[in-house]
């Protein structure tokens, strides 16, 4: 079920060129037009729960099949989505549908003042609704969401998660609704990669770099690994230069605004939101 290509011309429509002045800091620009990898999302589900599985597939089929689940998606991209959700308590309730989430990536998941906002969320009050039960959205670190959905903290995990070989050996996924892509951001000002026209291309330059050159990416992340290197992905990595951790991509583009780190590999989507903020 790739949806990538589908969604990728209403992405590349309203959003040619996020690039304004900031108001601290310096502008960045998204590398959109050279995917550096390409992997599916998925929600993650307790390995013992088949029931669960088999329920939430059948939505996704049924909302892929009346072209619903790509209104949706398409509507947080071309920013005429208007959803937002509130917990109706601080704490799960006993019955209540938990979705474990970071809500720091957008278009996926975000907050709205007090609110949670993005296409997971959404998807999740549409299958909770269909469960009959009240979502409770349950945020927390990334790397935290496996965890909870292991142990039956959490009922499901929604969070622009890819599928993976250490993944699966703790949870099961659903059917990949969506399909990803990393990319690379740098300052506006910045000529690196400006005549860089495939993946091939990125990657000998940052092949030839140092360890003075600072990859930024949001933790346990397909963009970290990556930089980082990863066997379950295949990624050989960067290791003559220094990745950085940051427990959001938001703070890695900040710090990329500000001068202290040379570039960010984070996903399409999120990266073009991110910056859009980030250069107000």
């Amino acid at each position: 079920m790739k949806r990538f290509f589908k969604t990728l011309a209403v992405v590349l429509t309203a959003a040619i060129c996020f690039v304004f002045t900031a108001c601290s800091g310096k502008p960045v620009k998204v590398m959109k037009d050279i995917l550096l990898t390409e992997e599916d999302y998925a929600f993650a589900i307790n390995k013992d729960n088949d029931t669960l599985r088999e329920t939430v597939n059948g939505y996704l089929a049924e909302w892929a099949e009346d072209d619903s689940l790509d209104t949706l998606i398409n509507s947080y991209f071309n920013g005429s989505a208007t959803f937002t959700y509130t917990n109706k308590t601080n704490a799960p309730a006993k019955d209540d549908f938990v979705m474990a989430t970071n809500a720091a990536f957008p278009p996926f998941e975000y907050k709205k003042g007090s609110a949670f906002a993005g296409i997971d969320v959404e998807l999740a009050y549409k299958i909770a609704t269909k469960l009959g039960k009240n979502l409770f959205v349950f945020n927390m670190d990334f790397n935290a969401i496996i965890s909870s959905v292991k142990t039956g903290e959490s009922d499901i995990g929604m969070a622009g998660m890819t599928v993976n070989a250490t993944r699966l050996k703790d949870v099961d996924f659903a059917t990949p609704y969506y399909t990803s892509a990393q990319v690379i951001t740098v300052l506006q000002e910045d000529t690196t990669f400006d005549k860089c026209k495939t993946a091939t291309d990125v990657e000998n330059i940052l092949k030839a770099k140092g360890k003075d050159y600072t990859i930024g990416a949001q933790n346990g992340t397909t963009g970290y690994m990556y930089a980082k290197g990863n066997v379950d992905f295949e990624y050989d990595g960067f290791t003559n230069l220094t990745t950085k951790g940051y427990n959001t991509g938001a703070l890695a583009m900040t710090d990329l605004s500000n001068g202290k780190i040379n570039a960010v590999i984070l996903d399409l989507q999120p990266s073009l939101m991110i910056a859009q903020s980030t250069n107000k």
